[in-house]
């Protein structure tokens, strides 16, 4: 590393920035350190002299260890952790990704939070006294060839000897301190930055959550997705063919062209309905009018909305449509719209046999259309219907089948009326 390199290591934006973060961790450090103080002066009595008051070097370092307990403790508090990790992603230049964004969820990181916690304010201590404490010494020394030295200084030199040039060298002695307070900040720094993604940085259970966090929003995105395919996506399908069934017999059959506009307008307002319900689940605050879900009960009018498209429905149910439970009865009613929309549009107007079955245990929906002459049509991988009829039914604990059978495509779906969603 050359001279150049090092300078800006040690006297860089990245290195002031750190010295700053160490003085943060210095000044934080005071609070304990005088309650530590304190303490010990209580605590510790002179049967002569009375309170004891600690004025040696020694007694000053260990109440400054003292102090660092009590801080360690406070650190447990979850939100120290994000505290502490912005300071670090702002000052010591570690990057966001490195960091966790959160309070501390579990005591595996309160207790990485507390152990650099202590180190910041360990680190920080150190560098701030020595930044408080060296400098005016090191101005002393660099300038006793034109001042006095104070006594204490010149009593020093003395005892080394009159030989020895020692005046001479106290500038040199005054750099080398002053070198000692950059080196001693630079190592610190660079040791919290190092530390920092390793105390500060996603735990196991932490990185769990995420992940539990980005399933549910993707969760959420497919569900919303589904819910558009199969109602915004099924009203299109079914006013393009009403509106070219209208287009085609408008001079030959006015009343059925009246017919289909009608459904045309009703079919686009209740798509509109169905759109607000969809979209008022992107809304975080709830307040976004919505339109009731439909049901298996609301099944007539989708067949009605089918017949004018120009399809051909044969409808059966047995069991009581009423009595599914609302969320396997909304999902029903996505799954046999969703039949009819694929039958509309892959095979036309042709003669659609849907059969609705609902036991004690199970709701079976199957639909069957015949398919339309010549080369097979693509329908499976060509879109999402079936992959959407297939997570609702799995979200429900359910199954689902579909394929062509003797010139016959069938949709097969079964749903248990007790599981449970996933």
């Amino acid at each position: 590393m050359t001279a150049a390199a090092l300078r800006r290591a040690a006297l860089g934006r990245r290195a002031r920035l750190r010295w700053v973060h160490l003085l943060l961790g210095g000044a934080l450090l005071m609070p304990y350190y005088l309650a530590a103080n304190t303490l010990l002066v209580l605590l510790v009595q002179d049967p002569d002299r009375g309170a004891f008051i600690p004025s040696s070097v020694f007694w000053q370092f260990a109440v400054f260890a003292l102090a660092l307990a009590p801080a360690a403790v406070t650190a447990l508090y979850p939100l120290v952790r994000p505290l502490e990790g912005a300071a670090a992603r702002a000052l010591c230049g570690v990057p966001e990704a490195d960091l966790a964004a959160g309070p501390s969820r579990s005591w595996a990181a309160r207790g990485r939070t507390a152990a650099w916690y202590t180190l910041h304010l360990l680190t920080g201590g150190i560098v701030s006294g020595m930044s408080l404490a060296v400098p005016p010494m090191a101005v002393v020394l660099i300038a006793s060839p034109v001042t006095a030295l104070p006594a204490g200084i010149e009593d020093l030199y003395r005892h080394g000897g009159t030989d020895f040039p020692w005046p001479a060298l106290a500038p040199l002695a005054g750099l080398a301190l002053l070198a000692l307070v950059v080196g001693t900040s630079w190592a610190a720094g660079s040791l919290l930055a190092r530390c920092a993604p390793v105390l500060l940085g996603p735990t196991a259970a932490d990185r769990l959550a995420e992940a539990e966090e980005r399933a549910l929003q993707l969760a959420l995105r497919n569900r919303l997705a589904r819910e558009l395919h199969d109602s915004v996506g099924h009203a299109l399908s079914a006013v393009t063919l009403q509106a070219a069934a209208a287009r085609r017999v408008l001079d030959a059959d006015p009343a059925f062209a009246r017919q289909a506009l009608t459904s045309i307008e009703e079919t686009a307002r209740e798509a509109v309905g169905e759109l607000d319900t969809v979209l008022g689940l992107l809304r975080e605050d709830g307040t976004a009018p919505t339109a009731p879900a439909p049901t298996l009960t609301d099944v007539d009018g989708l067949l009605e909305r089918t017949r004018a498209a120009g399809g051909t429905v044969d409808f059966a149910a047995r069991g009581g449509l009423a009595e599914v439970p609302a969320v396997v009865s909304r999902e029903a009613y996505r799954i046999v719209q969703e039949g009819l929309s694929n039958a509309l549009r892959h095979a036309g107007r042709v003669p659609v046999r849907l059969r609705i079955t609902v036991d004690d245990d199970d709701v079976e929906v199957t639909l069957e259309n015949p398919l339309k002459p010549g080369p097979a049509p693509r329908r499976q991988g060509g879109g999402r219907g079936l992959l959407g009829i297939a997570e609702r039914a799995r979200l429900l604990r359910g199954d689902s089948s579909s394929g062509a059978h003797d010139g016959v495509w069938q949709l097969s779906v079964r749903l248990p009326l007790r599981g449970e969603a996933r």
